[in-house]
């Protein structure tokens, strides 16, 4: 069985859309994978729960308990990476997961870790995509799967969803629009690379 563990900070929507699709195309049987487990940085991040409710195991791993150490990305990656390994993941994937990872992190998976962002990229990496492509009068933006290099939000594009800019759109109507999307090409791309 092939193993998917995702990383989440907050809500997990693209974690929900991802294990229900896992769930109604019964990725069991058709890809021999499951998501064996759901872990944050976050003891209150919602998607915890949703993922309990679902039968997969969950973990939380604090990075604010790390501020101590001589260095605290470091050691908070290396105890991320003990917890995520318990699983034996052939996929990792960052689902709004809001940390920036060491180099050891991401070699340590590499050519197993994919992330999801709110841009067309290479434009408008990092914060704010939706504020900034409001602002730089973009008449296109979407969302971004790609592979995870020591670069931020870079690496080889997997897949994007394009929409529309409307007149009269904020920050926060584009965002959902944009959501929307995500929730439709990720799960699409995790059972790509499973079925690779």
């Amino acid at each position: 069985m092939k193993n998917i563990v995702i990383l989440i900070s907050g809500s997990g929507s693209n974690m929900a859309a991802i294990v229900r699709t896992a769930q109604t195309q019964q990725w069991a049987h058709r890809l021999n994978a499951q998501v064996s487990a759901v872990i944050s940085n976050k003891a209150e991040a919602a998607g915890l729960a949703f993922a309990k409710e679902h039968g997969i195991a969950t973990a939380v791993i604090d990075h604010k308990a790390f501020a101590g150490e001589p260095q605290p990305r470091e050691a908070f990656d290396a105890a991320l990476m003990a917890e995520i390994d318990t699983h034996q993941p052939d996929l990792v994937v960052l689902a709004g997961f809001m940390r920036i990872l060491t180099p050891s992190f991401v070699a340590h998976y590499a050519g197993r870790l994919i992330n999801i962002h709110p841009s067309l990229l290479p434009a408008f990496p990092g914060l704010n995509t939706h504020a900034r492509a409001l602002d730089m009068g973009c008449k296109f933006a979407g969302a971004t799967v790609h592979r995870v290099t020591t670069e931020l939000d870079h690496g080889d594009i997997l897949a994007q969803a394009v929409v529309p800019v409307l007149a009269d759109d904020t920050a926060d109507t584009l965002a959902a629009r944009v959501l929307t999307q995500e929730h439709l090409i990720y799960p699409k791309v995790v059972a790509q690379l499973l079925a690779a």
